[in-house]
């Protein structure tokens, strides 16, 4: 379990209410920002502070990890928002009965703030260009201690979280049946390319073709029977162009359970082959799988082209923040 610390002053409402976080993946220059990329560190069960209008007013649960979906359309005009990709993460969150102002408790947590992605100031002031940052077990602890019975029994999983049952993954799911739409509506393209399209998504069709040009076997089992096989986009379907959605050094021959593993982010490659595992993969299931978290195996070369897809892949969907590495 990791604790972790969220900012809502603009979003409590919809976030706390609607069962989940959301943040864009990079800053509006397109920078790579830490306080949204640790959301692809949260794994279920971690427990989350919220923090709005100077108070810690709710705890929340996260019930999934980081996916890729749409911004929610609540957070602003009416109309989807299916050009603007972040991160979600779905959440059961509890409000608290007794909500804490840190800025009058400093004295107990000022010495808990860690050095780098600190969630507040040293005076106790929350820290605008914060969304999401990571808690040290120290100072969740005196967190808890202040908050009282109800953290502690959340945090302790005496008590559930009072959402109802949370749909994992449902942003991700209505951003897929969306771009399906937009494909099966387009009557600019040929009935066989939209056919070809939407066999794609599922890895079958002219696209498994065409990587089976360039792949022969699943790159983690070395299973080579087609029928076991799916042909796995690097660049996801739901982010790709429809000219990318059909090329083959956009994917890879997997067998489902790896194919889940890299859809998802728990796995990623390296250029030179080098299997990348998510820290929050599940080691039990990774093993038996038949990947060794702790020596992930080397699987081989890829063209240019595949790099360039892969490069997408880590940057957009691999479940790992570099700016983690350093805490």
């Amino acid at each position: 379990m990791r604790y972790w610390w969220v900012n809502q002053n603009q979003t409590y409402r919809h976030e706390v209410r609607g069962g989940y976080l959301w943040s864009p993946k990079r800053k509006t220059n397109l920078a790579a920002n830490p306080f949204y990329d640790f959301m692809r560190e949260v794994a279920p069960g971690d427990v989350v502070f919220s923090f709005a209008d100077t108070l810690i007013r709710a705890i929340g649960m996260a019930a999934s990890h980081a996916y890729e979906a749409p911004k929610p359309l609540e957070f602003g005009q009416a109309g989807a928002y299916w050009d603007r990709i972040g991160w979600r993460l779905d959440m059961r969150f509890s409000e608290l009965r007794l909500p804490i102002k840190p800025s009058a408790h400093m004295d107990v947590l000022k010495p808990l703030l860690p050095d780098r992605y600190a969630p507040l100031r040293a005076n106790g002031a929350g820290l605008q260009n914060v969304y999401l940052t990571r808690v040290p077990d120290r100072l969740a602890a005196a967190l808890v201690d202040l908050l009282g019975a109800q953290a502690r029994d959340l945090v302790l999983g005496y008590r559930v979280a009072d959402e109802a049952q949370v749909t994992s993954a449902i942003g991700l799911v209505e951003w897929e049946e969306h771009e399906l739409s937009e494909v099966k509506a387009d009557t600019t393209l040929p009935e066989t390319d939209r056919q070809a399209l939407v066999f794609a998504r599922r890895g079958q069709g002219l696209f498994k073709k065409r990587v089976m040009n360039i792949e022969h076997a699943c790159r983690i089992t070395g299973v080579n029977r087609e029928e076991h096989l799916r042909a796995s986009h690097c660049k996801p379907w739901r982010d790709a162009s429809n000219e990318e959605r059909l090329d083959g050094e956009n994917g890879l021959l997997l067998t489902p359970s790896v194919d889940h593993l890299f859809d998802r982010g728990f796995i990623a490659f390296e250029d030179t082959g080098q299997v990348i595992v998510s820290p929050v993969a599940h080691r039990e299931s990774l093993l038996r799988m038949g990947i060794q978290p702790d020596s992930p195996p080397k699987v081989g070369i890829f063209s240019s082209g595949q790099r360039r897809f892969l490069q997408f892949h880590r940057d957009n969907v691999l479940l790992k923040s570099s700016f983690l590495e350093h805490l």
